[in-house]
């Protein structure tokens, strides 16, 4: 183990991502400088992190809106164009790393319109768009792991686009979402893509876990803090029997890249617990970290990496399981709870940032007496 805590998490096998995005980072070379020296090699979005970036940098998107409202673009045209050009310029930022890790790293999300998150076919026309307007090899298009997305992700990964599943809470649907990319990769090869190009992570929520079953069981139960890292380390078991498939093998063979899973909530929501937890804790290879910028400095300061924390824990996550379960924990009603409250925050922060977007060509419109 060396001083540098984030080369030792790197060399351990996990990727690390940066999930922020916004246009002072990318102009300011923030992002740049993250990669060169903190080995970040990916980062994600998510509406929410739209939302604040242009809600609260305003100034950095000021000539971008101003030209828009200028051509009497309409809002959704609007948010695609500001949204996308930060992913692309991203992409392009890591396009050395994607090049280095033969397309494994290197990679950027956006995710579709949440408010799509119930419908498959829009879903997967918003997917197309977006991989269209971006244009860059190393983008990853979000889809939320609903019900009504499983499909779409299986025709996204057909089309041969590459693709970050997001808002991943259980482990029942986390096996839905491996049938849904194993479907998808058999499709495209049966499409005459080249499977080796077509990427795909798998993002399992973590720290929300923790949050919703404290809550239920009480400030005093010693099992607080006991079911987010549990249930992350039953996922990737489950992620470890599906590639030892005879099914995967054969993908494999034809140049099929592995779903990486990754971690996904990883800033510790509970001040009592370590603010490194969800990244020492959940320390295998082959899998990615995605961090806001205050856990990234942490693990860089102070997360100690001590080997593989989850491969020889699969036992005693089924245990920590099982215990909160006879305490009464309804996991299920958890998990499902988690996903919609998920759908919900994301619509929330997509509807408020069409307000923003809203208020200022309005306001640019008025300024250039439009």
């Amino acid at each position: 183990m060396s001083a540098d805590h984030l080369a030792d998490l790197s060399a351990a096998g996990v990727s690390i991502w940066l999930d922020d995005l916004d246009r002072s980072r990318l102009s300011g070379g923030g992002l740049a400088a993250l990669v060169a020296g903190s080995h970040v090699v990916g980062v994600t979005t998510n509406p929410s992190i739209f939302e604040k970036a242009i809600v609260s940098g305003a100034a950095a998107y000021a000539d971008q809106v101003h030209d828009l409202a200028i051509r009497g673009v309409d809002l959704g045209e609007a948010v695609r164009a500001m949204t996308t050009y930060d992913v692309r310029w991203a992409c392009d930022v890591l396009a050395p790393v994607y090049e280095h890790s033969g397309g494994v790293d290197g990679r950027v999300s956006i995710e579709v319109d949440p408010r799509l998150s119930a419908d498959t076919e829009a879903t997967v026309a918003e997917a197309k768009a977006l991989h269209w307007s971006v244009d860059r090899p190393n983008l990853l298009v979000k889809i939320p792991a609903t019900i009504e997305g499983l499909p779409a992700i299986t025709e996204v990964l057909a089309a041969g686009i590459s693709v970050n599943i997001t808002l991943i809470f259980s482990v029942e649907r986390y096996r839905g979402v491996l049938d849904a990319w194993l479907a998808g990769l058999e499709k495209a090869q049966a499409n005459g893509h080249d499977l080796a190009t077509i990427e795909s992570v798998a993002s399992f929520f973590v720290s929300r876990v923790d949050s919703e079953v404290d809550k239920r069981l009480g400030p005093d139960s010693p099992l607080c803090g006991t079911a987010a890292i549990a249930n992350a380390r039953i996922a990737h078991e489950a992620f470890a029997q599906v590639i030892a498939s005879d099914r995967w093998t054969a993908l494999a063979a034809a140049g099929a890249h592995v779903q990486r899973p990754l971690w996904a909530s990883t800033g510790v929501k509970d001040p009592a617990y370590s603010d490194t937890r969800y990244v020492i804790d959940l320390v295998t290879a082959d899998t990615v970290n995605t961090m806001p910028e205050a856990t990234l400095d942490a693990v860089r300061d102070h997360g100690a990496v001590q080997g593989d924390t989850v491969v020889p824990e699969y036992a005693a996550a089924h245990a920590a399981l099982d215990a909160l379960t006879a305490a009464g924990i309804d996991l299920d009603d958890v998990l499902q709870v988690l996903e919609d409250e998920g759908v919900d925050k994301f619509v929330q922060s997509w509807n408020q940032l069409l307000e923003a977007v809203t208020t200022a060509l309005a306001e640019a419109r008025a300024a250039a007496g439009r």
